[in-house]
């Protein structure tokens, strides 16, 4: 890498250096002031495992937490989760952030951050552009939803500004700015390749570098010489692509892996028989997994149809044979203990094939072949299995159509597709799971291709939302919307084992997930 030549010039601050912003979850407030822990002494390599491949190092592009775990290491945000069991934030980028009002955010940028390849220090300017972008008509940013209404960035000097909304925005501080949306990018290096990237970095800021990609075997960030932080604990971290945990489990038993999440159904082997110098740690899950079904594919135009292929699922069977019963059921997008999850499905969690018959019948349909699209891997590929046979048993034929990660992620584009078993990363705040079934994410996220114009004014109006239980009826009503569509079946948020071993010390989300700046070595 080319020396950055950073000049750095000393940010004058309000006389008060901090005060925490508005957030729906009580545990940030607490967290607010927090910095991140020292990591001990650089160490050699880091290997670890994810479970699909990159598709995008531009933030405006990411897909999702796959390629966010490199971009939270290469690049800095105002703020970024605290790690542990409960969710929090702390400083990053900024060395003061504060709410002033409903609309107006208020931030000093540290003075001792800069990019690599000569792109000079972070300014405000560069908060700006990242955060401007995003929103930009002309771009198409997959992540503008994580925006909500940002207005405009102001900036007041060279490392001050103000960020500004139209409306209330409660997904700001556990979404927004410590998440995909929230890392800033060097204006002068974007603009220098035509305002976005691919795969390719232009230009670092975080601890670490992204030295090297090989695709469809492993991302690698490396140590940044040039950060002036709190030193990466690891001269480079080896992030293998590994779809199917047992693999990932493989690979670790056989020394290949430090860190990998593990498959439920190893979870009370892993207990009762533990791997000598690891240690198993167990998370709750903020994904959530689902029966999708498009809405604009001619075989599902009947409503019965579909009602009645969401009464014929049997979610306890679907635990059992596929999560070892260590998951549960789900009773919507949004997982326990978050605002709006729901207490129930509308449509029951085990089968009932009395009411799925009466549908069926109601429908008129008969002789019924579908197809479901499914990634291969050994725990969707036994979902798949046991809807197969629940659908069997009333009298529709389901071919299960299996795909690679590459593939797979490609469908959302597919008009032909009819159903798919999905599953999809989620953030602490409903916000997160209700922006991907918009109208206008149709065809891109929204793969079921739902439309419903209360669910829309609904996902608008609850971001404002500033009673905790107005707030949460508004989501808990948006998922019923999407179930009674007869699109969704709702099965699972799964569960996170992890397993590490005892030389690594490991960041992790209270999901389970891994934020890489922050690993350290015990």
């Amino acid at each position: 890498m080319n020396n950055p030549n950073i000049s750095w010039t000393k940010v004058g601050l309000p006389r008060r250096a901090f005060l925490q912003g508005a957030t729906a979850l009580g545990g940030m407030a607490a967290e607010g002031m927090m910095f991140p822990r020292a990591a001990h002494a650089t160490e050699g390599t880091l290997r670890t495992r994810t479970y699909a491949d990159i598709r995008s190092m531009d933030p405006a592009f990411s897909q999702g937490v796959v390629d966010e775990e490199i971009q939270g290491a290469i690049y800095n945000k105002l703020i970024q989760y605290t790690p542990g069991r409960d969710w929090g934030w702390q400083l990053d980028a900024a060395a003061m952030i504060e709410q002033v009002d409903d609309t107006h955010i208020n931030f000093a940028l540290r003075d001792d951050i800069g990019f690599t390849n000569g792109f000079g220090a972070m300014t405000a300017e560069d908060v700006k552009f990242s955060f401007e972008r995003i929103i930009d008509d002309a771009l198409e940013s997959t992540n503008r939803p994580d925006w909500g209404p940002l207005s405009h960035v102001e900036v007041t000097g060279e490392r001050t500004g103000t960020i500004v909304l139209n409306n209330a925005f409660q997904p700001l501080w556990s979404i927004t700015l410590p998440y995909i949306a929230g890392n800033i990018v060097s204006k002068n290096a974007f603009e220098s390749v035509g305002g976005r990237i691919e795969t390719e970095v232009v230009a670092s800021s975080g601890p670490y570098m992204h030295a090297g990609w090989e695709p469809g075997q492993r991302t690698t960030p490396r140590r940044n010489p040039d950060w002036r932080g709190t030193p990466a604990a690891y001269e480079e971290i080896q992030i293998f692509h590994i779809d199917d945990e047992r693999s990932a489990e493989i690979a670790f038993e056989a020394g290949e892996l430090d860190f990998t999440r593990v498959s439920l159904d190893s979870v009370g082997r892993l207990r009762s028989n533990p791997i000598e110098g690891a240690t198993l740690e167990e998370f709750p899950s903020l994904y959530y997994v689902w029966v999708g079904m498009n809405l604009d594919n001619p075989a599902l135009q009947s409503l019965e149809l579909r009602q009645a292929i969401q009464y014929a699922i049997d979610v306890p069977s679907i635990m059992e044979g596929a999560y070892y019963g260590v998951a549960q059921p789900s009773t919507g997008i949004i997982a326990p203990g978050l605002s709006g999850h729901r207490e129930a499905p509308l449509t029951g969690v085990s089968a009932n094939m009395e009411r799925a018959m009466e549908l069926m019948a109601a429908s008129g349909e008969r002789n019924v072949s579908l197809t479901i699209d499914v990634l291969n891997k050994s725990t969707n590929v036994t979902t798949a299995q046991i809807i197969q046979a629940n659908l069997a048993a009333i009298g529709i034929s389901l071919d299960i159509r299996l795909h690679e990660a590459a593939a797979f992620w490609e469908l959302g584009s597919d008009e032909s597709m009819q159903l798919v078993l999905n599953r999809f990363s989620m953030t602490p705040d409903p916000y997160y799971a209700t922006s991907w079934f918009i109208t206008e994410q149709a065809g891109i996220w929204n793969w079921e291709r739902f439309r419903s114009e209360e669910f829309d004014a609904l996902h608008l109006a609850a971001q404002s939302e500033g009673d905790a239980e107005a707030r949460a009826e508004m989501y808990r009503r948006a998922q019923d919307l999407m179930e009674e569509s007869g699109a969704y079946k709702f099965l699972t948020h799964e569960a996170t084992p992890v397993i590490y071993r005892n030389s690594v010390a490991p960041a992790l989300r209270p999901d389970g997930l891994p934020i890489y700046r922050y690993f350290g070595t015990a």
